[in-house]
């Protein structure tokens, strides 16, 4: 995965970015953003808080490049349902997406989670920054439902919009409950996706 802004900077450095960029998404999401301050990043990064200013400008920078890493692997989740299940029915389409979103959000820790936890309170700057990249996100989904009723898979009648915003919710929501530790990943994907299916299939 890359790193945003680490053009130019040596293995040690990228190390050293990385580690941050690690222990600030883990903070933001269990304590939010306003709540951590770059002191404490630093102290669990075991620098100093100064140290922190050679890789961010500011914690509302270290948000934005939490954030924009969240979404390049979202991204990069849903091309690898699509590439999949390209030739697959309308059902296995959603719940391979459903499972790439879920796995987005679990395997790559908080950074996809921040999102869900940080960006609606998020300073202004950092929301101008990272909303362009998560509506493109939001508008593949509606295209890809949108493909899906106009090939006669989606109800005509379903309002697109709200159908995509309910999938989202049952999705992203599960961050406040589910525990990947227990295992279960596939099935709470099947059911997401079985729920939603059942309510708009024609």
């Amino acid at each position: 995965m890359s790193l945003p802004s680490a053009t130019g900077l040596g293995t040690d450095a990228l190390a050293g970015r990385s580690r941050i960029l690690d222990i600030a998404a883990a903070l933001f999401v269990e304590q939010g953003y306003e709540a951590t301050s770059l002191r404490q990043i630093a102290d669990a990064v075991g620098m100093k808080a100064g140290s922190l200013y050679y890789h961010f400008a500011s914690k509302d920078d270290l948000l934005t490049a939490v954030l924009d890493i969240g979404m390049e692997v979202m991204h990069t989740a849903f091309d690898a349902a699509e590439l999949a299940t390209v030739d697959a029915s309308a059902g296995t389409r959603i719940e391979a997406h459903v499972r790439a979103h879920l796995a987005a959000l679990y395997e790559h820790g908080p950074y996809t989670a921040a999102h869900v936890v940080t960006l609606r309170t998020a300073p202004a700057v950092v929301r101008a920054a990272v909303v362009p990249t998560r509506d493109a996100y939001e508008a593949r989904w509606a295209d890809l439902l949108a493909s899906l009723q106009s090939a006669g898979d989606l109800d005509a009648d379903i309002d697109l919009h709200v159908a995509r915003l309910a999938l989202f919710g049952a999705m992203n929501s599960s961050v406040e409950w589910f525990d990947p530790a227990r295992g279960g990943l596939d099935e709470v994907a099947g059911t997401i996706a079985h729920q939603f299916w059942n309510g708009v299939a024609r």
